[in-house]
């Protein structure tokens, strides 16, 4: 008996300690052994990655043959609409597919008249837009060393047009039609002869045409809205000047009209001038109200103060009564 109760002890411990191991504890996974020969054989003491050692260390010649992108570039053709969204089979698509729209081509033009709105809707006489063979830029238009023979068509938006160092020959009163804001004109070194009557009267918010290193023998009429007056370097005789040119230009203050041919001051001129210069011109002389009111002594002209008529075959001691109105002499010789 007491045998049987000792074996049956046994096997309650023999149980017990099977439930306390945990299940898989009798097996060894082995681990693969580590072979230090492979990093025996590294040298690491000079791996120094920089933009310098970048390709010695790492080699990219081959990179483009491990991976091929071109399979997963979706091609798209210019001029082509997009593709239609992908819907559930069997149910029709609701998005609307854009129609492309035919563009409108612009009818050719030889004039100034506009052909369509906006700054490109003007022709040049080559068939091209003004806009795209000159630059503009809000309201101004540079043309500058373009090859032009014309003044091109011109946006009715335009206050400032700069066509220096071109090939224009001609003004045509076409060229500035209907072009009521525009303010200024240089014109730069070209090659103007000829002026169309009117070309200029017309622009009513003209304040500034500058016309130097041209051809031109006689001077354009001139709007009663000019400021400055710039015709320097020119050809213009003092047969070119109309009677009293300057008379009722009331806002004029600047008159350039150095390195001409003009053999006397043209006069009277506007209480509003401040600059004259006639330097390097043919004038010998000079009449004593040129400038002054020999009849009023008291008269002061005192913003006339910036004269210039060096250059030219006149002695100015010889009519000291032609400035006492002015609050400087001009500028030339006086022996």
């Amino acid at each position: 008996m007491p045998s049987a109760v000792l074996l049956g002890m046994i096997t309650l411990a023999l149980a017990a300690l099977a439930l306390a191991v945990p299940l898989g504890e009798g097996k060894k996974t082995e681990k693969p052994s580590t072979d230090l020969t492979i990093y025996e054989s590294l040298n690491l003491d000079n791996y120094d990655l920089s933009l310098n050692n970048y390709g010695d260390i790492i080699d990219l010649s081959n990179y483009d043959e491990l991976y091929d992108y071109g399979d997963l570039a979706p091609k798209i053709e210019v001029g082509t609409l997009a593709p239609p969204a992908k819907t559930p089979e069997g149910m029709p698509s609701t998005r609307a597919v854009p129609t492309a729209t035919p563009r409108k081509e612009l009818p050719m033009s030889t004039t100034a008249k506009p052909v369509g709105p906006g700054l490109l809707g003007f022709i040049t006489e080559q068939g091209l837009s003004t806009c795209l063979v000159c630059v503009c830029i809000g309201t101004s238009v540079y043309c500058d060393d373009a090859g032009l023979e014309h003044i091109p068509a011109l946006p009715l938006e335009t206050m400032y047009l700069y066509a220096r160092f071109n090939s224009i020959g001609q003004i045509r009163a076409r060229d500035f039609a209907g072009l009521k804001k525009l303010k200024r004109i240089d014109l730069t070194s070209n090659y103007i002869s000829s002026v169309e009557e009117g070309s200029f009267r017309q622009l009513t918010s003209l304040q500034e045409l500058i016309l130097p290193e041209n051809r031109l023998t006689v001077l354009p009429d001139l709007p009663s809205s000019i400021i400055r007056l710039d015709a320097r370097f020119n050809r213009i005789q003092s047969s070119g000047l109309r009677p009293e040119a300057f008379r009722e230009l009331k806002k004029l203050q600047f008159l350039h009209l150095s390195d001409n041919e003009l053999d006397y001051i043209p006069a009277p001129l506007p209480e509003s001038l401040r600059s004259l210069h006639l330097q390097n011109n043919n004038i010998q002389t000079m009449h004593q109200d040129t400038f002054c009111d020999s009849q009023d002594l008291t008269h002061i002209r005192r913003a006339l103060e910036d004269i210039r008529l060096d250059g030219n075959p006149i002695n100015l001691s010889l009519f000291p009564s032609a400035y006492f109105c002015l609050p400087r002499l001009p500028t030339g010789r006086f022996y």
